[in-house]
C-alpha cells in the first residue's frame, strides 16, 4: 500500500463536539428552543460554507427565517460565539497529525467554513501551519462533497488520489473522496479510527493514534 498524504476534514475532527459554553450562548442570545435553533442552524450553513453567506449575512438570515429582531450588535456576538462553539480541541488527532509529519506524510485540511468561522481559527490556532495544505471551502465557492473541491486539494499535495487517506466525520465526503479513487474512513472517535486504520490494513504504513 502506497500513502504520502493524509487529509483531514476540521470539525468534529480535528475538533470535539460544540463547545456548550457557545452553544448556549447562541440559545440565549436568540431566545430559540433548542429544536428550533437546530434546525434553522443548518438550513443554509452549506451556503455560508461555499461563501455565498459571510458569517454576518449567515446570521442575518438566520434571525429574519426566525422571526426574531435583533440589532447589529446582537449579529455580532451571535457570529463571534458561532466561531468559537468550533474550537474545542481533539488533542489526540492533533498528536497524531504530528506523528504523520514526523514519519515523513504530508498533511493537509479540507474544511467546509464560513469566513468568521475561518479567521476566528486562524487567530486562535498556531497549529494550523503544522499542516502542508489548508483548504477552506468558502475561499474557493465550492464545498464537500463536490468532487472540485477534492481535485483541489490533489493538486495542491501534487499526489494521485489513491496515494492519500481522507478522514471525515460524514459518510457522504468520504464516498464522495472514494469515487475519485481517494482512501477514506469515516471518523467517529479515536479508538474506532483506530480499528477502523487497522481493519483496513493502514497499520502497516502509518503510525496509529493513541
Amino acid at each position: 500500500m502506497s500513502l504520502r498524504a493524509v487529509v483531514f476534514d476540521y470539525g468534529m475532527v480535528l475538533t470535539g463536539p460544540q463547545d456548550p459554553e457557545a452553544y448556549a450562548a447562541l440559545l440565549q442570545i436568540t431566545g430559540l428552543t433548542k429544536e428550533r435553533f437546530d434546525n434553522l442552524y443548518w438550513n443554509d450553513r452549506h451556503a455560508y460554507d461555499e461563501g455565498k453567506l459571510t458569517g454576518i449575512g449567515y446570521w442575518q438570515k438566520f434571525t429574519r427565517d426566525a422571526g426574531v429582531a435583533l440589532p447589529p450588535s446582537a449579529i455580532a456576538e451571535l457570529n463571534h460565539w458561532d466561531a468559537l462553539m468550533w474550537t474545542t480541541l481533539n488533542t489526540p488527532m492533533l498528536a497524531w497529525q504530528e506523528q504523520l509529519k514526523q514519519q515523513g506524510l504530508l498533511t493537509a485540511i479540507l474544511s467546509n467554513m464560513g469566513d468568521s468561522v475561518h479567521d476566528y481559527i486562524q487567530r486562535k490556532f498556531d497549529w494550523l501551519a503544522r499542516f502542508d495544505v489548508l483548504v477552506w471551502s468558502y475561499q474557493l465557492g465550492i464545498a464537500k462533497p463536490d468532487p472540485a473541491i477534492y481535485h483541489y486539494v490533489l493538486n495542491e499535495l501534487g499526489l494521485p488520489p489513491e496515494e492519500t487517506l481522507f478522514i471525515d466525520d460524514k459518510p457522504i465526503n468520504i464516498e464522495a473522496a472514494g469515487r475519485l479513487g481517494m482512501k477514506g474512513v469515516v471518523f467517529t472517535n479515536v479508538e474506532q479510527l483506530r480499528r477502523d486504520l487497522i481493519a483496513a490494513g493502514f497499520d502497516k504504513v502509518l503510525s496509529l493514534p493513541a
